[in-house]
């Protein structure tokens, strides 16, 4: 289970380390593609195999075609180098709107990478519900 939150920087080649606490649950060999909300996912190989398998099982409709084509089009297969760093293609960086500063966030099954910017932005806006949110989500029938 993915958790934590880091604060990382891309350089100019759209490189950016994962940390270390992070690359064992990952592995070497793992997914990114566009996330909901703005951000970038990172799944490990056996978590993706599981979503792609999900999605095989859902039946042929235009709503799968249009959320497919834009999850799957993004979709890179990535590798560590050995300092530990991933390559981030610039079309996944322009739709993060990834600049300077970066955080990598845990959130179970997946890490999240936003821009600093794009991260504060939706926390400022979605801190207030958190309550309701837990409340909804919580509530023992």
């Amino acid at each position: 289970m993915f958790m934590g939150e880091y604060h990382h920087t891309i350089d100019s080649k759209g490189r950016m380390t994962i940390p270390a606490k992070l690359r064992d649950d990952l592995g070497n060999d793992f997914f990114m593609t566009r996330g909901l909300e703005g951000c970038l996912y990172v799944y490990p190989r056996s978590n993706w195999d599981s979503i792609i398998a999900k999605y095989k099982e859902i039946p042929d409709t235009k709503d799968k075609r249009y959320f497919m084509r834009i999850f799957l089009s993004g979709a890179v297969n990535c590798e560590l180098d050995a300092q530990g760093r991933v390559n981030i293609p610039i079309p996944l960086v322009e739709y993060a709107k990834l600049a300077k500063e970066c955080l990598i966030i845990g959130v179970d099954d997946r890490l999240e990478i936003w821009s600093k910017e794009e991260w504060d932005i939706f926390i400022s806006a979605n801190e207030n519900n958190l309550s309701d949110l837990a409340d909804t989500l919580f509530t023992i029938n």
